[in-house]
């Protein structure tokens, strides 16, 4: 297969980069994992994976001086996926952490779920769930509408532009699960952990 480039993916301290890094080996991409910013820059394209707090997120991004970075890359035209709590960073700000600014890559912000027990649903909302697509694009290539894919979070995104949804999901509420604007896409499930469904939108991503 080809690599297409080497695929930066970011250390913060918040992913679970391993699970991340050998999916995108195994599909043939070249991958780097580190928060070196001149090396993240050199990426063709860049993945931000995140498990954890908004705010600690974004703390230990700024710890690591790879705010600017990101947010000038996505500028540039740089491919970048987000990945569960990355792609909520790529928004203004979340309920989970009012004072503190996201990347803003994205206007809008992110939500508690809540109101979930009338519909007799936990949260966070964990396991495997449809994703109904709303739009194709390539990151959804060999993709079925409504396939299942492993989530594990309390918080969904609320874009301002709602043409950045291409997939959406149902927990009580119907939230956005995938989102594309040019060169920023994100994904709120875990590709990496949702079988043949989530390496084929990977796969997608390298071969983009």
């Amino acid at each position: 297969m080809k690599s297409n480039g080497v695929i930066g993916i970011v250390d913060y301290g918040m992913g679970n980069l391993r699970s991340v890094s050998k999916a995108v080996e195994h599909l043939g991409g070249s991958v780097y994992v580190g928060n070196d910013p001149k090396k993240l820059e050199r990426a063709k394209k860049i993945i931000l994976p995140g498990v954890g707090a908004f705010g600690d997120a974004m703390r230990e991004l700024k710890k690591r001086s790879l705010i600017l970075p990101l947010q000038n890359a996505a500028r540039k035209g740089k491919l970048i996926l987000g990945v569960c709590l990355g792609l909520q960073l790529f928004f203004e700000r979340s309920q989970e952490s009012p004072s503190v600014k996201g990347l803003g890559l994205w206007k809008g912000s992110v939500k508690r779920f809540k109101n979930q027990r009338k519909h007799k649903l936990k949260i966070p909302h964990m396991g495997w769930n449809q994703v109904r697509f709303k739009k194709r694009t390539l990151l959804l290539s060999n993709v079925k509408n409504e396939d299942y894919f492993y989530f594990v979070h309390s918080f969904y995104a609320q874009p301002e532009d709602r043409n950045l949804i291409v997939g959406e999901t149902d927990y009580g509420i119907r939230f956005p699960s995938v989102l594309a604007s040019r060169n920023v896409l994100a994904v709120q499930f875990h590709p990496e952990k949702s079988q043949n469904a989530g390496l084929q939108i990977l796969k997608n991503f390298i071969d983009l």
